[in-house]
């Protein structure tokens, strides 16, 4: 019970920290993945994926993010109150829906993950149980990215376990870079999961005018790159991020078409059918 009602004042701390780390990730060079986005040519068809994070504890912003006129990928956290509710809702707005997998940070208490997080102590069969039981609580899941995750995502051996799980699975993974380190790339190369990695974070810093001069850099980066994904968040910057979503999207539309995230990558088959 003191998890839930302390889970909105809990988030809005973790989602500062988890920014905090992951701009500073964002904005150093990326690392080589397994599908890079392709260089942008005049005939080249700019696409952009929208992921809107910490869906699932009915969070500000829930409403009016699910219903932006374009589709975009929700990404869901387990075993939250409305888990099964948000990923449905997004389900039938014709949004992706993927897992947003709580994962150990650098920094932060490990309070702030909330049930069934990802932690380097963990036991290989207890990370593989908690991954699988993660993916069996979102419905409608395509693919995974990581909440925080600084310390996890650029432990070895975790990655290498999630990407198992992922590679049997039939899921993609989106890694968030809340990491310089992170071998996402690598152990996803090694077991044929597609991943794709996070360009901008455009809600690290709550205002309106961070978030506009974050859609303006977007619209840089495609100019350069014919396909960009983009991670805001519902909580704390949910209304203001959604709002200036809305009032971009129709200048964005003039030049890039708004995608889910498994449309850029090819999908594997699962090896497992459930």
């Amino acid at each position: 019970m003191a998890f839930l009602l302390n889970m909105q004042r809990i988030s809005k701390l973790a989602l500062a920290g988890a920014l905090c780390v992951g701009f500073a990730a964002a904005a150093a060079p990326a690392r080589a993945a397994a599908f890079a986005p392709s260089e942008a040519t005049d005939d080249a068809p700019r696409r952009v994926a929208i992921v809107i994070d910490d869906f699932g504890n009915a969070m500000d912003g829930t409403k009016e993010m699910l219903e932006l006129p374009v589709p975009i990928t929700v990404a869901v956290m387990p075993f939250l109150p409305t888990t099964k509710r948000d990923a449905e809702a997004a389900h039938r707005a014709g949004h992706e829906v993927i897992v947003h997998l709580p994962m150990e940070p650098v920094r932060g208490k490990r309070s702030w993950l909330g049930p069934g997080a990802i932690t380097t102590d963990l036991s290989d069969m207890e990370i593989r149980n908690r991954v699988a039981a993660a993916i069996d609580d979102v419905p409608h899941a395509r693919g995974v990215n990581n909440h925080m995750g600084s310390k996890a995502t650029a432990d070895a051996r975790v990655m290498r376990i999630v990407m198992e799980v992922c590679r049997e699975r039939g899921l993609y993974y989106l890694d968030s870079r809340t990491s310089p380190r992170s071998k996402a790339p690598e152990e996803a190369e090694r077991f044929g999961v597609p991943l794709i990695s996070n360009d901008l974070f455009l809600d690290d810093t709550y205002t309106s005018a961070h978030v506009y001069k974050q859609l303006r850099m977007l619209e840089r980066k495609l100019e350069r790159q014919s396909d960009s994904i983009v991670i805001g968040h519902v909580g704390p910057p949910g209304r203001i991020t959604s709002a200036a979503l809305r009032a971009a999207i129709p200048r964005l539309q003039r030049d890039a078409r708004f995608v889910r995230v498994s449309e850029l990558l090819p999908l594997p088959e699962p090896l497992w059918r459930w």
